[in-house]
């Protein structure tokens, strides 16, 4: 039985920058499809309605993949008459390749490729940084540079999109990717981005460390943690 009273430090094959197509794109095909599912995206919309946007403000997406968390976000702005520029960051070459090719159609997403622990971002850079299935994959001394990064580049809000570890979770996640997965990755991966992710009291503590000051940490289904940073 995995150890759930900690987070676990084993790498996932995703952390690999260097995938190529062949490997990554099945793979984010499957996790927007995932996310669409298990109502992943809802977590981006109800927290979008804390933060005050207007017309012409930037999202960038930190480990955004494919771009899926870029795209529907557009469409749910562009429903409220808001028209925002949108801004993908990922250092995995075939990844960006993927969105850009994916989301040609959307001319209000762009893509970035760099390593946002490395990447000399400008403060105030964006209006809001987001994450999505992302965070998880640093460990607790990297999570808390992420965050105070995060945090330098967004003028408004950070918005964070992750896991919550528990059993019933890792098992479920472990059975559907079974059933339903054609890819060796996601059926790897799945369980173990459980493994990696948080328990309220991880947040809570590295929040903390992070110098984060006024935050919000909300449970969503299916076994999601919401946490919203405000400037």
């Amino acid at each position: 039985m995995p150890d759930f009273s900690k987070r676990s430090i084993e790498l996932e094959i995703m952390d690999n920058f260097a995938l190529d197509h062949q490997e990554i794109d099945p793979v984010l095909a499957e996790l927007e499809t995932i996310n669409k599912l298990l109502g992943g995206f809802s977590v981006f919309y109800d927290a979008f309605k804390k933060v005050n946007l207007s017309n012409g403000n930037t999202v960038s997406d930190w480990g955004c993949g494919g771009g899926d968390s870029l795209k529907v976000l557009d469409k749910y702005f562009r429903k409220q008459n808001l028209n925002l520029r949108f801004i993908g960051v990922d250092a995995t070459e075939s990844a960006v390749e993927y969105a850009m090719e994916t989301n040609k159609n959307y001319p209000n997403l762009s893509f970035r490729l760099a390593d946002v622990l490395k990447e000399n971002f400008k403060e105030n850079e964006f209006d809001v940084v987001i994450s999505s299935l992302f965070t998880h994959h640093f460990d607790d001394d990297a999570w808390v540079l992420l965050i105070k990064k995060m945090l330098f580049a967004a003028k408004k809000a950070v918005i964070i999109n992750d896991l919550h570890r528990h059993p019933f979770a890792y098992h479920s996640i472990g059975l559907l990717t079974q059933l339903f997965s054609k890819s060796p990755m996601v059926k790897h991966d799945s369980k173990l981005s459980v493994l990696r992710s948080f328990s309220k009291k991880d947040l809570v503590n590295l929040l903390q460390k992070a110098g984060a000051q006024k935050y919000t940490i909300k449970w969503m289904w299916a076994f999601r943690w919401q946490v919203v940073i405000w400037k």
